[in-house]
């Protein structure tokens, strides 16, 4: 494309060089930049892209785009000043692609828990009506029935606008994408044309990066400051956040609930290990899906299908029958003890809150709670010691053991979590560093139908130590140490 084509909308502070050049690719890492490139310099998070800027030149580019000009210009190329680097990648990669997102109908959705879930819906949904869907999530993206690995829960703005332009390519009609609060604020979403947005709910997470609560929330609220007045934006009112997220939207509001007055109301009439029995909108039906916090993630998609124009019995009908997202509320049993063994994802408080608050609801008898869980390295500190009191408060015993330590010492992680423990909690727990070993502990320490759950990982199947990737698989650990139990 014609350089000037592609910077629509960008905020372009001065321009040295001519604008009537061929662009054959947006780069943003200097040395994947070649002749025809355009390299744009980004300040990340852990480096600065103007650093790079005479080695991408080297490579002579078409065009570099920065917000400070170097103080070398090399001949033949253009160099453009913008205001903001960030957001101006996320327009040009619009701009480049064809403004894919234009073409199809987008639906972002936002918060701490349940994105994965309410996106996997979603698009399991959609394709059950015929559409050809386009899915960008945590666990994996689809393009229709292609699957391809996810690195990020939103990728770079060129990776996600490749991405995009591929799934019209491949005549996607509806996409479903996860919209992480990393992504809003560094602009990977800028010029994206939404047709709707969703939010879940927001509890502690990513402080590590956001430093404060209050401005987690606010990246949050600004997705939806940014809605047209053509979109939709769906809102769940009993967090007390909810409808703040709508304040100064141009959307049209919309709001689910379990609690109160909604648009779309829920009803939990039966919980148990069978799935969910529930009202909605006065219609009883029958779900797969366990848990309160699945009963709203049902209600957001069947909020956002209502609003994107589909028939709500069939939308009741196709939906009482899928399963969620893989390593959310994940179980298996073991065939001779009847061991229940769950795998879940959550690593939030409140997430880990609310999956041991469903087992104390669906367990019958005496079958008593064994959890297994960490907390990841080089991640926010401030929720380890909750999450280890989380974790003893609502279980019977606990193990404490490694997540993906990243950088950081995994011993040290747990003493961190121990820190949040109180003396009777202090008598529950035990720390087995190895997952593997820890896991096989729960296992060990279980009686026939106890519960265990193993928390953290989900879908994952790696652990990162140290900076290298392990092969590793919580359910698939879970099940070959139940079979072992069978021989």
């Amino acid at each position: 494309m014609i350089l000037q084509e592609i910077l629509y909308k960008v905020r372009i502070r001065s321009v040295q060089g001519k604008l009537d050049v061929d662009i054959r690719d947006l780069k943003l890492d200097s040395r994947k930049v070649g002749k025809g490139s355009a390299f744009i310099a980004v300040k990340g998070t852990y480096a600065d892209g103007h650093q790079f800027i005479e080695s991408a030149a080297a490579a002579q580019p078409a065009a570099i785009i920065c917000e400070k000009m170097p103080a070398v210009i090399a001949p033949g190329i253009t160099y453009i000043q913008v205001e903001d680097s960030a957001a101006a990648s996320g327009l040009l990669a619009h701009n480049f692609f064809g403004q894919p997102s234009e073409k199809m109908k987008l639906v972002g959705v936002t918060g701490t828990n349940g994105k994965t879930t309410i996106v996997t819906l979603l698009y399991k949904l959609f394709s059950s009506f015929g559409y050809t869907c386009g899915m960008l999530s945590t666990v994996q993206n689809h393009i229709g029935d292609r699957v391809l690995p996810a690195t990020h829960t939103t990728p770079d703005p060129i990776s996600l606008n490749q991405l995009l332009h591929d799934m019209l390519e491949a005549g996607c009609t509806h996409v479903f994408m996860e919209t992480s609060s990393h992504a809003i604020h560094q602009h990977r979403i800028e010029g994206l044309f939404y047709t709707g947005g969703i939010f879940s709910n927001i509890t502690h997470d990513h402080l590590d990066y956001h430093k404060t609560f209050e401005e987690y929330i606010r990246v949050k609220k600004s997705f939806f400051d940014h809605l047209s007045s053509a979109a939709f934006a769906l809102t769940n009112v009993d967090d007390k956040r909810g409808e703040v997220m709508l304040q100064n939207t141009a959307a049209a509001k919309y709001t689910y609930s379990l609690k109160t007055v909604a648009d779309y109301k829920g009803k939990i009439l039966e919980n148990n290990l069978t799935g969910l029995v529930m009202l909605v909108n006065d219609q009883e039906v029958h779900f797969r899906l366990i848990g309160a916090f699945n009963a709203y993630n049902l209600l957001a998609v069947f909020g956002a299908a209502v609003c994107l124009g589909e028939e709500k019995a069939e939308i009741l009908r196709n939906l009482s029958v899928l399963s969620g997202a893989e390593g959310r509320f994940d179980y298996m049993i073991s065939p001779r003890e009847k061991i229940v063994g769950i795998v879940d994802y959550a690593h939030t408080p409140d997430a880990l809150e609310n999956v041991l608050g469903t087992l104390l609801k669906l367990r019958k008898n005496d079958e008593r709670i064994i959890t297994v869980i960490g907390c990841g390295g080089d991640r926010d500190k401030t929720k380890r010691p909750v999450m280890g009191e989380v974790a003893c408060q609502l279980s019977d015993q606990v193990v404490f053991t490694s997540d993906n330590p990243r950088s950081e010492d995994a011993g040290a992680i747990l003493k961190d979590m121990e820190a949040g423990l109180n003396t009777a909690a202090r008598r529950k727990y035990m720390s087995v560093i190895d997952r593997k070993e820890a896991i096989k502990t729960a296992v060990n320490l279980s009686r026939p139908s106890d519960i265990v759950l193993v928390a953290g990982k989900g879908h994952e199947k790696y652990q990162e130590i140290k900076g290298v990737k392990y092969p590793f698989d919580d359910k698939a650990v879970l099940m070959e140490i139940f079979e072992l139990l069978n021989k």
